[in-house]
């Protein structure tokens, strides 16, 4: 339900949906052809049932087959597939210094809002890009974009089948066997702050995972995204990590190490959108909001996400989706070019100049790193910063990069060299011999080493004979008279 210090405005949009279905809809099948004249997007507003999502999805991809690309990330408990639409200009690839960017709707069913503001959005893209829509245009070519409009469809369809007038605050919320999506994903938190508190972590039972969650996080590891947003409905909040609190401290302010940029973050939709309100997660909540989709993103992934709270109204009627659509288009929009904040760049092997993966990118005072698959992003606010990159079998290099104000990602590209012990290792997994030339340089630095290693005992063992002796010298002097104190 709406926390305290929405109900005022929960209430009043209930209120006021009601009254639009009782006062101003006689003939609810009629009403798209009253709507069409007030607004300049003529696009399909209405509630799509699973049969007419994946019909208005292929229509999109027919319209613009260039840029787009439809695929599935998996099926539902009830074996309905959970269908994404691609934007690219190169679909299916992903394109080097390419960031990839997500929506995520209808984790709950019956939250309908959110699914079909992302249809709307594929049409939107679609048919703003044959326009020339230079916005849009740019956004498409420099960004790779995947929605995934029903992440719950068995829970949509028994919502569907009640309708706005008639579905309950529950129906359809949950998956076909009952599982809450959005409290199913790996409990991180805990083990995190349990590992800085260097306490024992509790087993816990091995819980039930649907496949819904299991598709996406597969799908999460299967393409490095950047940044994300699920979409719900019931509330008017933007919430960003951590949605959960320590247990010992609840409803407490639970920041992660980039507060500052995921408040940016939420601001940005909630500024564009009709109503501004943001918040923290552990905040927010009155219990530990654990195993959501939010914090297992950022900690197991490099992706940045929060969950919007669309409306009061779960399951709005028909007849307001051209209206939500007004107020949250520059919000999906904006929201998406976010992406292209902070920095980027190749972490490349000096001698084969091929990508290295697995690299760590370390922000320095950011106590959240990130992982490179030859590429990567880094999302950060205007600043200077001073960025590590190290790889197992590679020296560590270090530079300062500058981000600015405008939405155009620094390039940030490190070059690494391998360490002596890699480059034996390689050669003896290709041939089983090293070169002379090669064995003669790693015993001229073992040489090195050991006369500098050497060097430093020494002078550990020679420092309090010296020091008597410069002593005995000092004495004698002063008794000579050749020295005054």
């Amino acid at each position: 339900m709406c926390p305290w210090y929405n109900v005022i405005c929960c209430l009043y949009f209930i209120y006021y949906h009601q009254y639009l279905k009782t006062t101003y809809i006689s003939d609810p099948s009629n009403i798209y052809a009253e709507e069409d004249s007030d607004y300049k997007d003529n696009l399909d507003f209405r509630h799509h049932n699973y049969k007419d999502m994946r019909t208005l999805m292929k229509s999109v991809h027919d319209e613009c087959p260039n840029i787009t690309r439809i695929y599935t990330i998996g099926r539902s408990y009830q074996g309905l597939k959970l269908y994404v639409m691609e934007f690219s200009d190169n679909p299916g690839k992903h394109e080097l210094g390419e960031p990839e960017f997500r929506y995520v709707a209808g984790m709950h069913g019956n939250e309908a809002l959110g699914r079909e503001l992302v249809l709307n959005l594929m049409q939107y893209l679609c048919r703003e890009f044959k326009k020339g829509n230079q916005r849009i245009a740019r956004l498409i070519t420099e960004t790779r974009i995947h929605l995934l409009p029903s992440m719950n469809p068995d829970g949509y369809e028994e919502a569907y089948k009640k309708g706005s007038e008639l579905a309950g605050w529950a129906d359809g919320r949950y998956s076909y066997e009952g599982i809450d999506l959005n409290h199913n994903f790996p409990d991180l938190n805990n083990i995190m702050w349990n590992a800085q508190e260097r306490a024992l972590t509790k087993a816990q039972e091995k819980s039930k995972v649907a496949p819904e969650t299991r598709a996406v996080i597969n799908w999460m590891e299967e393409i490095p995204f950047v940044l994300s947003a699920n979409l719900h409905g019931g509330e008017l909040v933007v919430t960003y990590p951590f949605d959960c609190t320590r247990d010992w401290a609840p409803q407490e302010d639970t920041p992660t190490a980039d507060n500052a940029f995921f408040r940016w973050l939420a601001s940005v939709y909630a500024s564009t959108n009709l109503h501004n309100n943001i918040i923290n997660g552990g905040f927010k909540l009155r219990f530990c909001f654990s195993a959501g989709m939010n914090d297992f993103s950022y900690l197991h992934t490099n992706c940045f996400e929060v969950t919007v709270e669309l409306s009061c109204d779960k399951f709005p009627h028909a007849s307001e989706l051209p209206i939500e659509w007004e107020n949250n288009k520059e919000s999906l929009l904006v929201y998406m070019e976010q992406v292209h904040r902070g920095i980027k760049g190749v972490i490349r092997d000096k001698q084969t100049r091929k990508g290295i993966p697995d690299a760590i990118i370390k922000v320095d005072d950011h106590e959240h790193d990130i992982r490179s698959g030859g590429d990567y992003w880094r999302l950060l606010n205007p600043g200077e910063y001073k960025i590590v990159v190290w790889a197992v079998g590679y020296f560590p290099s270090m530079r300062r990069c500058t981000v600015g104000m405008e939405p155009h990602p620094t390039l940030c590209d490190f070059t690494l060299t391998k360490t002596p012990a890699e480059v034996l290792k390689q050669i003896r997994a290709k041939s089983g011999k090293i070169p002379q030339d090669i064995q003669l340089r790693v015993r001229a630095l073992r040489l090195k080493k050991l006369r500098a290693s050497t060097k430093v005992i020494n002078q550990k063992r020679e420092g309090p004979r010296l020091r008597q002796k410069a002593r005995k010298l000092n004495r004698k002097a002063r008794a000579a008279g050749f020295w005054r104190a």
